[in-house]
């Protein structure tokens, strides 16, 4: 019996639209045309298609390395100003020598920066970015990792992306209003990192109510902004900002209270590499160097050259800077968001 057509007023988020598409592609009953038909309708790229474009990871569902667990991202600063290593890699062979290096070493996404974000560094214009930054990223296609691009510039971003790159990493957390459209129309993750200002004004002194709680509110808003434009919180990366317009004590607050970040249901970056609140671990409000603690009632003191380890939640990522038998030291990690069962409270 032939049935009179209807018409149905479909209701969701792009990002649940993008999910529906790849569902509708493998259905029968004339559900696959339809996938292409509302792809069109809400202009979003096909999910199908993003994944065979060149220079995107494909959608959503993709297998990020830090899916199931930490994650390290090394960075490669291709800066003449950068606080750690600027300079040193202008040549394009020793950039790529030094990307080879990292990923030899252990680390799984290689993030290249063409602008310094130090204290009162001057900003770049986005051609001397593009032109730093491009080159090195078509020279690491075919290495085994992803490339992530450290750019606070939609236009900057949109050219890496052409070039071949897989992910996008904007310290200012989506200040350029283009940022997130770029990062949906190429269905690529993008780190969203908290900053009050970039590069930092070492001269402002930001005033928190509680460090976790104002830094988790401003992630909120910008999480929700790029959801908005189409991306999936497993695409969101969040990032707690260490340093940046952060004290040391309030940053090592954010270290020790990292798990509640999770509550984002995004995966969390955490870059801890070559920050100067390390160097103030130990020492008195005077900068002085205190002294050990004596050893336990009854026990000898351990040596002082055995090595100290750090322990990090299963499915994090780290960013450290430069390589060593333990993975990458200049490097920054990623962590995987939290499973279906733990989202049911997030904002």
């Amino acid at each position: 019996q032939a049935r009179e057509p209807v018409d149905v007023v479909l209701t969701g988020t792009q990002s649940e639209f993008r999910r529906l598409l790849v569902a509708l592609a493998d259905q029968p009953f004339g559900l696959a045309p339809l996938a292409d038909e509302l792809a069109e309708t809400l202009d979003v790229t096909h999910p199908a298609v993003a994944a065979d474009r060149p220079g995107t990871t494909g959608s959503a569902d993709g297998d990020y390395p830090w899916t199931d667990g930490t994650a390290v991202m090394g960075v490669l600063n291709v800066t003449p100003d950068s606080f750690h290593d600027g300079g040193r890699y202008d040549d394009l062979e020793d950039a790529v020598d030094r990307a080879e290096a990292m990923v030899a070493a252990g680390a799984d996404i290689v993030d290249v920066g063409g602008e310094s974000t130090r204290p009162g560094a001057d900003p770049v214009p986005v051609e001397a970015e593009t032109e730093r930054v491009v080159p090195v990223v078509e020279a690491l296609a075919d290495l085994d990792c992803l490339v992530s691009v450290d750019t606070r510039k939609a236009d900057v971003a949109r050219t890496a992306l052409s070039a071949g790159a897989d992910v996008l990493n904007d310290v200012s957390g989506l200040e350029d209003p283009e940022m997130r459209l770029v990062a949906a129309d190429h269905d690529v993750p993008v780190v969203v990192m908290h900053s009050i200002e970039t590069p930092v004004d070492p001269d402002v002194e930001v005033d928190y109510d509680d460090i976790v709680a104002d830094t988790l509110a401003a992630l909120t808003e910008r999480v929700l902004l790029a959801e908005k434009a189409g991306l999936d919180r497993s695409q969101i990366v969040v990032d707690p900002g260490l340093g940046f317009g952060k004290t040391a004590p309030e940053s090592f607050e954010l270290l020790g209270r990292l798990g509640e970040f999770r509550a984002l249901g995004c995966p969390v970056l955490v870059g801890h590499s070559r920050k100067s609140m390390f160097d103030l671990v130990g020492r008195d409000d005077s900068g002085d160097r205190l002294p050990p603690p004596p050893p336990p009632c009854g026990r000898s003191r351990p040596p002082t050259n055995r090595r100290r380890s750090t322990a990090r939640p299963a499915g994090s990522e780290r960013r450290p800077h430069t390589s060593s038998r333990t993975r990458p030291r200049q490097s920054v990690a990623v962590s995987a968001p939290p499973r279906a069962s733990e989202r049911s409270a997030r904002p």
